[in-house]
């Protein structure tokens, strides 16, 4: 099982598109896969059109539930665990101590030993546009993170400042995870986004990802409908994108 946790404290980079699609790009080629949406505001579960209404990852982390009893089948090979409605209280959460961080982890291996038959191969987690007790749970449970950057100079400097604190929290913790970034929202005729990332190649290497994320506004509108890319308007340059780049975290393929 491979726990991908697609992360970002900056919002607007297409953290959730990224999450929604490498979930069931995966799925599209006949992997198992457990989509876990850990943004309160069930933006996953939307795009996937799952019931946000249903108890989900609130219950696993309030109420120490399994997550193998929280799962909706949202496509084929494709499982969903929605934020759940009590999801928020989560944050403001003041019992447990530094445990707290790693009651994710901690479900995710149940899955895998406890629940082996049902363990998916890969795991995709949705995390919120924070740098909370949400966040630290998917940081630690997770065997690569994923960042989306999106072409401006902003998310350059808030890349910057969150790589400082993985930094920390790895430094910390005595390990490290596999980090890939993902160029978004890039434009082919305009020179900041080849600027940007020319700046990512040059000062991360071996981390972004081959394929970037071409601004579509089929990406933009699918999720009102529930569905991915794949299915709204498979011949679109964001279904093309998208195919490519869950090819390129499968084999590791990088710029």
């Amino acid at each position: 099982m491979r726990a991908v946790a697609v992360l970002n404290q900056k919002g607007g980079v297409g953290k959730t598109t990224t999450s929604v699609h490498l979930a069931h790009g995966m799925a599209r080629l006949g992997e198992w896969v457990l989509g876990i949406d850990m943004d309160p505001q069930g933006h996953m579960g939307t795009s996937l059109g799952a019931d946000n209404r249903l108890p989900g990852l609130d219950r696993v982390l309030l109420n120490e539930e399994r997550l193998v009893d929280h799962r909706q089948n949202v496509r084929e090979h494709l499982d969903l665990t929605c934020a759940g409605p009590g999801l928020r209280s989560f944050e403001t959460l003041d019992e447990g101590g530094p445990e707290r961080g790693w009651w994710l982890n901690e479900a995710l291996y149940e899955l895998e030993t406890e629940s082996a038959s049902e363990a998916p191969e890969w795991v995709i987690m949705d995390c919120p546009p924070s740098s909370g007790l949400l966040a630290m749970n998917a940081l630690l449970a997770a065997d690569d993170l994923v960042i989306p950057v999106s072409c401006d100079f902003l998310s350059l400097q808030g890349l910057s400042t969150l790589m400082q604190t993985l930094s920390k929290v790895e430094e910390r913790m005595q390990g490290a995870s596999r980090k890939w970034l993902v160029l978004t929202r890039f434009q082919t005729r305009r020179r900041l986004s080849r600027e940007v990332q020319e700046t990512l190649v040059n000062h991360f290497p071996g981390q972004l990802l081959q394929t970037p994320i071409r601004e579509n506004v089929a990406l933009a509108e699918a999720p009102g409908f529930g569905r991915t890319v794949f299915e709204y308007q498979a011949t679109s340059n964001g279904a093309a994108d998208y195919a490519a780049l869950v090819e390129d975290l499968r084999l590791g393929r990088v710029r």
